[in-house]
């Protein structure tokens, strides 16, 4: 029989940006006698990361080219935290690796084709091993995940049930985020083969339906927001955790959006996602943008602090109409690290419902995932 884990989690990437305030929230809000390590290709920057956490914590060499590195890491801990981006490029090793020996593993990709291709590859070896598999655990896709959880708790309806997410943010964004999302517009044909693939191999819940719908600008009567759909993972994660939670209803459908204050802001939001879009299909364009904003960076601690986010969501069934919120700090940072981080603690710690494979955080953890979040800080709360 192999040995028991002797650690509790191991953050993987610890050098990076993400990964650096992620083992800093680990540092300040660790339980007492939290057993993890870092882990990385370079011992020198593993140690420097360490001695400035301030923390005596084990370092672990681990190289997503070397598989054999990968199998010692996995089975050395219950939990693996990756902020090893773009997750298309340098992900599928290490879930490969978590798969099969049955350790859990958190990220917090936005990369729906990422995503999909790691469920149709490992779903079942993870299922059979017990690892869960836990994609998108950052600001894609937590508070859109949870938040949809909490409003579905809060409408209580016995008949089809569809919800709305809006968000709002004032931040920036990383190198690494604006990476992954000009790959992820330029790979658009590879994207639906993913999300085909995947749609053949998922099984749908019997006597039950749920899905991602797309919708159409307007202004919302409820919030008083004009809304823009926005093409990211969320509204899928939201989805697939209505199909695996049967407390979505007999039918649930989920929209997604931005929202502003004003059409003239709507227009131009959507407008400038299209022409990113577009560029990022025409190569030169496509690399003068990756250029001009270079992996491995991201905003100071001055500015983090002065972002900011909100997800409404609209929740409306058995004719009732229930309005939440999901609110924080700086999403792309700083709320991210937290989110990661708990989702791992939870994992490692708390008596969550029985599931393995590839599953959303609502499935593999839900309420007390909810309740660690709500305790650090973000605020889930019925505004009428």
């Amino acid at each position: 029989m192999p040995a028991a884990p002797d650690l509790d989690l191991v953050l993987f990437g610890a050098t990076g940006f993400t990964g650096a305030l992620t083992g800093e929230y680990l540092a300040r809000n660790a339980p007492t006698g939290l057993r993890w390590a870092l882990a990385g290709r370079n011992p020198e920057k593993l140690a420097a990361e360490r001695d400035r956490l301030g923390v005596e914590v084990e370092l672990l060499h681990a190289d997503v080219t070397d598989p054999a590195s990968l199998a010692d890491l996995v089975a050395r801990t219950k939990v693996v935290i990756s902020t090893v981006g773009p997750y298309l490029e340098y992900g599928e090793p290490l879930v490969a690796a978590c798969a099969e020996a049955g350790t859990d593993y958190v990220d917090l990709t936005g990369e729906p084709e990422f995503v999909d291709r790691m469920y149709v590859a490992h779903h079942a070896t993870a299922q059979r091993t017990g690892a869960r598999i836990v994609h998108a655990c950052g600001f894609d896709s937590i508070p859109h995940d949870l938040g949809a959880f909490y409003t579905v708790q809060e409408l209580a309806a016995a008949g089809p049930v569809t919800v709305r997410g809006v968000v709002r943010a004032g931040g920036t964004f990383s190198g690494g985020t604006f990476h992954s999302a000009l790959e992820q517009f330029a790979r658009a044909r590879q994207l639906r083969e993913a999300a085909a693939a995947r749609r053949r191999a998922e099984p749908r819940p019997e006597g039950r339906s749920s899905r991602a719908v797309g919708g159409k600008p307007h202004r919302d009567p409820v919030l008083g927001f004009w809304l823009v759909p926005l093409p990211t993972i969320d509204p899928f994660v939201v989805a697939r955790s209505g199909a695996a939670l049967p407390s979505y209803g007999p039918r649930f459908r989920y929209s997604h959006y931005a929202g502003t204050k004003t059409l003239r802001y709507a227009v131009g939001g959507a407008l400038s996602v299209g022409a990113v879009a577009l560029a990022a299909q025409v190569r030169p364009l496509r690399n003068l943008l990756l250029d001009r904003v270079p992996r491995g960076e991201g905003p100071d601690e001055r500015r983090r602090e002065r972002a900011w986010f909100t997800v409404d969501l609209v929740g409306e069934g058995d004719g009732r109409t229930v309005h939440t919120r999901v609110s924080g700090g700086d999403p792309g940072y700083d709320e991210t690290a937290k989110m990661l981080a708990e989702s791992a603690l939870c994992l490692a710690f708390d008596d969550n419902p029985p599931t393995a494979g590839s599953v959303t955080t609502a499935q593999a953890m839900g309420e007390n995932l909810l309740i660690r979040l709500r305790a650090a800080g973000l605020r889930f709360e019925t505004v009428d």
